[in-house]
C-alpha cells in the first residue's frame, strides 16, 4: 500500500510538472511569435479645414513613415486623436491604414476605452479590419483598482483573438497599472507586451528584469526611450517618429542592438524635439511641425486647440536643431531641379 501511494504521488507530481511546463511553453510560444519592435510611430490623424479626416494626407503620411524606415505603425491611438473620432471614423482609420500598408509593416490599432464593453467592441473591429495587434489603454476617469484593471484586460484578451499590447500612461489616465499587475496579465495568451509611458526608468528596469521571456516592452516616452531601449526594451511607440522617422528608426536600431554611442549621438540631435513636442497638449505641437514640413494641416479637434503663437518659435528652433528644415529645403531644391 505504501509503495502504491508513493507511486501515485510520484505520478501526480510528474503530471503537475508536465502541466506547468506545457503552460510555460505555450505562454513563451505565444509571446515569442510576436516580434514587433523598433521605431513605431503613433500616427496623427490629419483633418481638413472643415474638420473631416483627410484620408489623402493620411495615406501620404503613412507611406512616408514606411519608406523612411518605421518598423510598424499605430493607428487611431492617443496621438491620432482617438478621443475625438467617432466609432465609424475610428474603424475607417484602421481599415485605411491596413489598406495603405499592404503588409509592408504591422499595423497596431488603438482600441482602448474606459468601458470594457466598448474596448471589446473596438478590439473586435480591429481584428475584423485586419490589424496585426491592438493597443489598449488603462481605463481612464473611472479610476479602477488593480483588480479592476486586471479583469478589464483579461476580459478583452479572452474576447478577442488578437495580440494585445497594454498601454500605461498615468499622466493621462490617473489610473496606473502596477508592474505586479502587468506580470499577472503577461501570463494571458493574447497579452504580448506593454507601452510604458511612465518615463520612470527605475520602474522600467524592474519590469524588464521580471517580465517573462518574449513579453515585449516598448517605451511610450520619447525623452527616455533611448535609455529604456539600451536597458533591453524592444522599441518605442513614438510621437517624435512622425516628424523625424529616419532618425528615430536609426536611433531604435542602434539602441536595441546595444550601440550606445551611436544611439546617444542621434538622441542628442532629437532631444530638443522630444521636449518641445509636449509644450502644449499632444498632438498640437506635432501637427504644427508636420504642417511646417508640408505634410498635413495643423488642425486638431476640440477641445484641443492649435498651438499658441508664443510656442511657435520653440517648435521652429527644434526643427532646425534636428536638421529637418534643412532636409525640407534640400527636398524642395531637388524637386525644382527635376
Amino acid at each position: 500500500m505504501q509503495a502504491t501511494d508513493s507511486k501515485s504521488g510520484s505520478t501526480s507530481s510528474s503530471r503537475k510538472a508536465i502541466t506547468a511546463t506545457a503552460k510555460r511553453t505555450a505562454a513563451q510560444g505565444k509571446a515569442s511569435a510576436f516580434t514587433i519592435g523598433g521605431s513605431i510611430p503613433a500616427v496623427v490623424t490629419p483633418f481638413t479645414s472643415g474638420g473631416h479626416i483627410d484620408m489623402g494626407r493620411f495615406e501620404a503620411l503613412v507611406n512616408d513613415l514606411i519608406v523612411k524606415g518605421s518598423d510598424a505603425i499605430v493607428v487611431a491611438g492617443t496621438t491620432g486623436e482617438s478621443a475625438t473620432v467617432n466609432f465609424e471614423e475610428h474603424c475607417a482609420l484602421i481599415a485605411r491604414g491596413v489598406q495603405i500598408v499592404v503588409g509592408r509593416v504591422p499595423v497596431i490599432a488603438g482600441s482602448g476605452a474606459n468601458s470594457t464593453a466598448e474596448a471589446i467592441e473596438l478590439s473586435l473591429a480591429a481584428k475584423r479590419l485586419g490589424a496585426q495587434a491592438h493597443l489598449s489603454v488603462v481605463p481612464y476617469y473611472n479610476k479602477p483598482s488593480q483588480g479592476g484593471i486586471y479583469k478589464h484586460f483579461k476580459a478583452i484578451a479572452e474576447a478577442v483573438e488578437l495580440p494585445l499590447i497594454l498601454y500605461n500612461v498615468p499622466g493621462r489616465t490617473v489610473a496606473d497599472v502596477s508592474n505586479d499587475t502587468v506580470l499577472r496579465l503577461s501570463k494571458l495568451r493574447q497579452i504580448v507586451g506593454i507601452k510604458d509611458a511612465t518615463a520612470d526608468i527605475e520602474r522600467g528596469i524592474d519590469l524588464l528584469r521580471r517580465a517573462p521571456s518574449g513579453f515585449r516592452i516598448y517605451s511610450g516616452d520619447d525623452g527616455t526611450a533611448v535609455a529604456l531601449m539600451l536597458l533591453g526594451a524592444h522599441g518605442t511607440i513614438s510621437v517624435t517618429a512622425n516628424v523625424a522617422p529616419e532618425q528615430m528608426a536609426a536611433l531604435c536600431a542602434a539602441a536595441t542592438s546595444g550601440n550606445a554611442q551611436e544611439a546617444k549621438a542621434i538622441n542628442d540631435q532629437l532631444a530638443e524635439l522630444h521636449q518641445t513636442l509636449f509644450l502644449e497638449p499632444n498632438p498640437a505641437p506635432l501637427k504644427w511641425m508636420l504642417h511646417r514640413l508640408s505634410h498635413c494641416s495643423a488642425a486638431v479637434r476640440m477641445p484641443l486647440t492649435t498651438c499658441q503663437p508664443a510656442t511657435v518659435p520653440f517648435l521652429e528652433q527644434a526643427l532646425q536643431t534636428a536638421g529637418l528644415l534643412q532636409a525640407k529645403r534640400r527636398g524642395l531644391t531637388s524637386k525644382s531641379a527635376r
